[in-house]
């Protein structure tokens, strides 16, 4: 191994659309447990590992919103506690909480109008849910444009996480083992390379020996080997077999959490597991680099095009609904007529529709799910029209 120390970063992604944990709970309760328990287990392993483990959780807004609904707290009381578990989040000294679009959306997708609430939402319900403010962004599919800079900059991020392979550094080749500085219109905000291969066994399966393999193996590759170095993998931490394994011990926390945790405590570990915020203080970025747009590798696509949210006709057409819809709203506001008291409700209602009908599942499943959109596209159109009704446009 390297002289130099190899850092760990560890991150996973929670997402479910609206309305999706009570109708699992309803329709599919064994799949409702699953999700529940991956999401309790988190600080459960964290707590047990306090003095060595650390890891990244970020919460979209509308999954923290279900957490809050009673019935949802009803239904699944039976498997997980929800408001215990959400307070052993908040107490938790060694999970760093990371924010994300309050309803998941595809970022480069929607209209740049909406990014200011979709962020200033999210960051809000991860502060009052965790009583932290979140230092990193995640963005929802890792879709990410540069156009984004400002306005996380706007938001009160410090860094987000992108997909390694859309980094192009401004001098030297791509080093996935550090931080890079990106600046966009006189704004500026670090980036902090996901592994993506690392990432995708982190997925799918891994154990410490492999992992430790891996990292000396790829670092002794990388532009500097005997610098400092620093691994990010993140991936989904309830989706697929390995996470929702409810034998714990053939799972992620089984498999490769505890025994990798074991061996740090001893000093049996090549690896230091750190957060983002811990590590970036110590090691600032002094290099810069551009962030081409594109998405993670999901499905089967490469992750350098959005074509899983916008490559068919009816997914286009679903994305040129909802930005028409969010412009007709914009327009109303910025209209400069007086808004009288009954159209300021149908504005704001048909505002919460539009920017729930951004929610990125709609368009990941394709044909299958994209009625959903227009579920709320539908009635946020008859609020505006009522509006200009009432504004007399």
């Amino acid at each position: 191994m390297p002289g130099a120390t190899i850092y760990h970063a560890l991150g996973l992604h929670m997402h479910q659309p609206p309305g999706n944990l009570r109708l699992l709970a309803k329709n599919s309760p064994w799949e409702a447990q699953q999700i529940i328990r991956c999401y309790a287990r988190v600080p459960r392993y964290l707590k047990e590992f306090e003095d060595v483990g650390r890891i990244h959780v970020g919460f979209s807004g509308i999954l923290l919103e279900q957490f809050r609904d009673p019935v949802v707290i009803d239904a699944y009381r039976q498997w997980v506690d929800i408001p215990a578990m959400v307070d052993s989040y908040r107490e938790a000294s060694n999970i760093e909480l990371i924010g994300m679009g309050y309803y998941h959306p595809i970022f480069p997708l929607i209209p740049t109008e909406d990014w200011e609430d979709q962020l200033v939402s999210g960051r809000q319900i991860t502060e009052e849910t965790f009583g932290c403010r979140p230092r990193g962004f995640w963005p929802p599919e890792m879709a990410f444009s540069m156009e984004m800079v400002p306005a996380l900059v706007a938001a009160g991020y410090d860094y987000v996480l992108v997909d390694h392979p859309h980094i192009e550094p401004k001098a030297g080749p791509l080093d996935v083992f550090k931080a890079y500085r990106a600046h966009h219109n006189n704004q500026s905000i670090t980036i902090v390379p996901r592994n993506r291969s690392l990432s995708d066994a982190q997925e799918s399966g891994m154990d410490p020996v492999w992992f430790e393999q891996q990292a000396a193996h790829t670092v002794a590759d990388s532009p500097a080997p005997d610098a400092s170095r620093l691994i990010t993998t993140w991936s989904d931490g309830e989706n697929g077999g390995w996470f929702r394994q409810m034998h714990e011990a053939s799972g992620f926390f089984g498999v490769y959490f505890a025994p990798a945790m074991r061996r740090a405590r001893t000093g049996d570990y090549a690896i230091k597991p750190v957060s983002l915020t811990d590590y970036l203080a110590d090691h600032p970025p002094t290099d810069e680099a551009a962030v081409r747009t594109g998405a993670w590798n999901v499905g089967s696509t490469s992750g350098f095009d959005l074509r899983q949210w916008a490559g068919s006709p009816v997914q286009r057409r679903a994305v040129e609904t909802i930005c028409g819809v969010s412009h007709r709203y914009w327009a109303l506001e910025r209209s400069g007529m007086t808004i009288p008291p009954g159209a300021r409700t149908a504005l704001d209602q048909a505002r919460t529709l539009i920017l729930e009908g951004e929610t990125s599942c709609f368009l990941f499943w394709g044909d299958d799910w994209v009625s959903q959109l227009y579920d709320r596209t539908d009635p946020a159109v008859a609020l505006l029209a009522k509006a200009e009704t009432l504004m007399g446009a």
